[in-house]
Order: C-alpha cells, then structure tokens, then sequence
C-alpha cells in the first residue's frame, strides 16, 4: 500500500483527497478487497478505490516542487496554440483525455490552452466548464504542495496568464 490513513493523494478527474480509512469489503463470489475511502477536497465527494487498482487508477502523491516549476513554466508558455484551429468538439475531447491522467503538467497545458483560446474566441459552453475544472484542480493541488492558500495560487496563475 502506497498510501496510508491521512494522506493526501490525487485521483485523476477528481482531484485532491484526504484518504479518511482503509476498508475491507466483501465482493462477489465472497472474497474481501481492500479499499482507500478518499474524501475529495474539493467537492466532499467520496470515492472509494481498489488498494490493489491505485496505480491502474493512477492514484498518486501531490506533486514536488519541481513539478509545480514545470507548470509554472508550462502556463508561461504561449507558443503552441494549434488547438484552436480544431473544433470545439474535437479540442473537448483532447482535453478530456488529458485531464483524465490526472497528470498536473497535462492539466496545466489544457488550462493554459483553454485560457488563452478565451481571449481570441467564445468558449463553448462544455469548454468553459474544462476550463474551470482544470483551473480549480491545479490550484487545489499547487496549494497543498506549496502550502499557501487557494487564493494566492489563484492570483499568481492569474498573473501568469495576464502577462
């Protein structure tokens, strides 16, 4: 087991999450499985999962401080926005995809990409919503690994975005 009761792990889609217990359940055919019982930081969700399915699930530790540079730098980027030559139906399922690895670099990209096509288009209805899934998953995570509060994160990713 990766993880143990209190920690703070990342479940792709979902977010950040405190891992409230470890739990034995019976399943079919009478055999018992463990499951982490997550409490999603965000919306209070619980999401159970498979001790023996986290790294299939892509269960993960909150970043390191050098993973929250590489975002910075990413969300500094501004020269790949070959998304917005594609459909909006096309670019939501390419960000779907991304933000289902749960990887904060990916989320990142879609962020910044979604952020930036705002300024030069209308978002659809479906792509304001990403945009704000993605921005609300990054700062969640960027605070916990760089203890500051929500808030300060999202100024700073404001700045960045507004330069």
């Amino acid at each position: 087991m990766m993880f143990k009761i209190g920690d703070i792990a990342v479940y792709p889609g979902h977010g950040v999450g405190n891992i409230e217990s470890i739990e034995a359940k019976e399943i079919s055919g009478g055999a018992t499985q463990k499951f982490y019982v997550i409490r999603v930081l965000g919306s209070g969700a619980t999401i159970m999962v498979p001790v023996d399915n986290e790294k299939a699930v892509g269960l993960r530790k909150v970043v390191n401080k050098d993973t929250v540079l590489k975002v910075y730098a990413i969300l500094k980027e501004r020269s790949d926005m070959s998304a917005d030559k594609q459909t909006w139906n096309r670019r939501y399922r390419e960000y779907m995809e991304k933000v289902k690895t749960g990887c904060v670099v990916e989320v990142a990209k879609v962020f910044r990409d979604l952020y930036l096509l705002k300024t030069d288009k209308e978002l659809s209805f479906g792509e304001r919503r990403m945009l704000d899934t993605a921005k609300n998953l990054l700062v969640k995570e960027l605070s916990i690994a760089r203890r500051q509060t929500e808030e300060k994160i999202e100024t700073e990713i404001h700045k960045i975005m507004n330069v």
